[in-house]
């Protein structure tokens, strides 16, 4: 055998050709299923062979304050293989799980991790496939966004079961590496997310929606939780709705707190009339409708990761404003993909001002096409194949 075939085996024995996502499909519901379902897919057409291991039961109702952790989408008509195995408080499925994977031989199992409560199941798991087959964490988070006595522990316990890291924003490899972590990380770019539907005339999207055709509409996007900072958009709005006569805005998602404060600033303000709340959980069929209809999306979060709204941005090409926190910083290039602003309601009703009366819509959808070349899955499946060479 010659030199050039020796090394040609070797790389073949190198890459992944076997892969089991641990983390939730349909018919749970949420950006993690949604992404691990893409990933999926794209596993499989780039000759992966690939299996979703999903929860029977995932959270506890105070950790789930929404109004059901179930997608009522219709069923995906993919040939994704999901199978639900695990209980997070059942560690008897935990075992079961484990020897299923055993069974599968596969050559990597990729664990999507973002809340220390799954560290027990998924540590434990882990654990126990630990030494037959490569375990790779996908960490959206490593500390939560709303943390608990505890958290560090059962993040330590989980990490500490995993042969390698890939995450989305270099703010979360930052969290790693300020855990002592020894092992390989790898960091790459959120990728589009590409099965939610085309996109559609504005017309059409605001029909469906039953939204004023000449309106100037800003978008809020997605599940209301305190640090996504939608009253710091609503108060923006209001200081400067009255230089906007023509400006909308359109918050579309379900609270996952109390919503009464949200009512209230909503009641109170001058500009009630030109703020429409869709207060319930987008379905998968309707979100193409949202952001084709909006002129803008605003992110107008006090901290943040990486995220999946700004990818739909991306996806169906409405320019973005963000503020300049976590991995949101990254995403959007000011003044070119939108703008990353500072955290506070004067910069963002400036820069409102700014988008509407200089017309930068065209523009800012220009620099998207430039920008979305970076978030292809092709991206994240060459950093996966890289790390698995790094921990083989």
């Amino acid at each position: 055998m010659n030199l050039i075939s020796k090394m040609f085996q070797t790389f073949e024995h190198l890459k992944i050709k076997r892969l089991i996502i641990i983390g939730p499909a349909y018919p749970l519901r949420g950006g993690p299923a949604v992404f691990n379902e893409n990933l999926a897919w794209h596993c499989q057409q780039s000759g992966i062979e690939t299996e979703i291991l999903s929860y029977t039961y995932q959270y506890p109702s105070f950790l789930f304050p929404g109004s059901t952790q179930f997608n009522t989408s219709d069923a995906p008509k993919d040939q994704i293989k999901r199978r639900a195995l695990i209980h997070t408080l059942n560690p008897y499925t935990w075992w079961t799980t484990a020897k299923y994977i055993k069974q599968q031989k596969p050559d990597v199992i990729l664990i999507r991790f973002w809340l220390p409560f799954f560290a027990p199941a998924l540590g434990s798991i882990a654990r126990l496939v630990f030494k037959s087959t490569r375990v790779i964490a996908l960490t959206d988070n490593v500390i939560p966004h709303e943390t608990r006595i505890g958290d560090r522990m059962l993040i330590r316990y989980f990490i500490k079961s995993c042969h390698g890291f890939i995450t989305m924003s270099k703010s979360v490899k930052d969290e790693l590496e300020h855990l002592n972590i020894k092992k390989p990380i790898a960091l790459t770019p959120h990728p589009l997310y590409e099965t939610y539907g085309p996109a559609m005339e504005r017309k059409k999207a605001r029909e469906i929606l039953q939204l004023p055709m000449d309106a100037d509409i800003v978008l809020y996007f997605g599940l209301i939780r305190h640090y996504k900072g939608l009253d710091l958009l609503i108060e923006a709005f209001n200081n400067c709705a009255a230089q906007l006569p023509n400006m909308y805005l359109l918050i579309a998602g379900e609270c996952y707190e109390k919503p009464e404060p949200y009512s209230a600033m909503i009641a109170e303000s001058a500009y009630k009339q030109r703020i429409i709340w869709h207060q319930h959980f987008i379905k998968d069929e309707a979100i193409p409708a949202y952001f084709c209809a909006a002129n803008l999306a605003a992110q107008t979060y006090r901290h943040a990761t990486n995220s999946g709204v700004s990818m739909l941005a991306y996806y169906y090409r409405t320019p973005l404003l963000v503020t300049a926190t976590g991995g949101l910083q990254d995403i959007v290039p000011h003044n070119k993909a939108g703008f990353c602003i500072p955290v506070n309601t004067s910069a963002i009703a400036e820069h409102l001002v700014l988008y509407f009366k200089n017309n930068l819509e065209q523009p800012f959808k220009r620099g998207l096409e430039s920008e979305r070349i970076k978030y292809q899955w092709s991206a994240f499946l060459d950093a996966l194949q890289t790390l698995y060479k790094s921990i083989s």
